[in-house]
Order: C-alpha cells, then sequence, then structure tokens
C-alpha cells in the first residue's frame, strides 16, 4: 500500500505540490487513496491525510473509522492530521519519511501521549522511507532554485 501511496505523491509533485500521498484500507480493501492539493484548491487543510480521511468518512458513512483501519502516508502526519486522525480513530498509521520539524506521531511530538484522548494509534514509521525522502528533498531543491525571494514555500 505505500506504493500507492507513494504514487499519489508523485502525482502532488508533477502539480507543484508538496509530494505528499495517502491510501487508507479497511483490512485489505482499499477505501480512499489522494494526495496534498494545498496550493491547488488554496486552503491549508487540504492535505493528503485530511482528503483521504474525510472520503472514507463518508463512505463509512460515520463519524469513527470501523476497526481494522490503517492509513499509509508518506510523510509523518503533522499535528493536524495526527489530531483529525485520533479523533476519527484510525487504527493504524504507518509512514515512510520522518518530519522532524512538525511530526505530530513521533518525530517531533506524539500528539496521543499529550492530548487527553480516548484513542492510541499503533504507528509503524519508516517504511520505503529512502523513496519518499528522495521526492521530498527533490521536490525543496527545485523549490529553494525556483524562489529567489527567499519566501517559504
Amino acid at each position: 500500500m505505500m506504493r500507492e501511496a507513494l504514487s499519489e505523491a508523485k502525482k502532488a509533485f508533477d502539480a507543484g505540490e508538496v509530494p505528499v500521498g495517502a491510501v487508507l484500507v479497511c483490512g485489505k480493501t482499499v477505501i480512499a487513496r489522494d494526495r496534498n492539493r494545498v496550493t491547488a484548491n488554496r486552503d491549508a487543510t487540504e492535505h493528503a491525510e485530511m482528503r483521504v480521511l474525510k472520503a472514507a468518512l463518508k463512505h463509512f458513512g460515520t463519524e469513527r473509522l470501523p476497526p481494522g483501519t490503517t492509513l499509509y502516508v508518506t510523510l509523518e502526519p503533522c499535528p493536524m492530521c495526527a489530531g483529525a486522525l485520533l479523533l476519527s480513530r484510525v487504527g493504524r498509521v504507518v509512514w515512510a519519511a520522518s518530519d522532524n520539524n512538525a511530526g505530530a506521531l513521533g518525530s517531533a511530538l506524539m500528539l496521543q501521549d499529550r492530548v487527553a484522548m480516548n484513542w492510541k494509534v499503533r504507528v509503524t514509521a519508516g517504511l520505503l522511507k529512502q523513496e519518499a525522502e528522495c521526492l521530498l528533498k527533490t521536490f525543496f531543491a527545485r523549490c529553494r532554485t525556483q524562489n529567489s525571494s527567499g519566501e517559504p514555500v
């Protein structure tokens, strides 16, 4: 499934978005897949995880995910996404590249340990890490080259 998430991340890269892709499964069935669309939709909440989560909740017709759900994502979720994943009760999160600046499920902080949540998600880190990191590094190197104004990307 992580390869499918990487495929979504490559689509984001090609569209000029931060290359993050996500796939949500229930058991072995793919429920939703998507990628970052922050720039295209001019909406800071359009992270791959949020888009997949919204699609899955719509699919199930409920505010909570059923047991046995796993999210595969190419970059460790940020605090916004981690919070939404915890509130929707995803069972497991598997990510490729860690985010030492804003990762909220283990790298920069462990949100589920700092917030009074009654749900804990199982976390697996580093699956296809090198492929995801390469894509992210290439994207941000390209951004730095193209953006001589010094504005953050």
